[in-house]
């Protein structure tokens, strides 16, 4: 029987062993950040979706926060995609160009 494939979470020999963690790499993107407006699951109440961004978490967490706060809504980070409430692409849109990025806008 091969045991090569299994995850050790406790040993005998050595008491409690930690998984090493995996880094999560963002998605290849082509250098164009897409904004989407989405109302689909969320009862009616529409999001702006921030995607294609080449940030790693922590770069990713902090532009969120800085949008969250010039927008004065609230927003969450989830799989390399920006969630803002509301419906201000514009804003949010001329904020990402004034940083330089490339932005479209995506969906209706």
């Amino acid at each position: 029987m091969d045991f090569g494939n299994l995850n050790l979470v406790y040993s005998t020999d050595g008491g409690k062993v930690d998984k090493p963690k995996q880094k999560k790499v963002a998605p290849d993107g082509d250098g164009i950040i897409r904004l989407h407006r989405e109302t689909k699951g969320r009862k009616g109440k529409g999001v702006i979706l921030i995607k294609g961004l080449q940030l790693d978490e922590k770069a990713l967490k902090a532009l969120a926060k800085e949008l969250k706060k010039r927008t004065g809504t609230g927003g969450a980070v989830k799989d390399f995609v920006i969630e803002i409430q509301g419906a201000q692409r514009e804003l949010i849109k001329t904020l990402l160009e004034k940083k330089g990025y490339n932005v479209k806008l995506a969906g209706s």
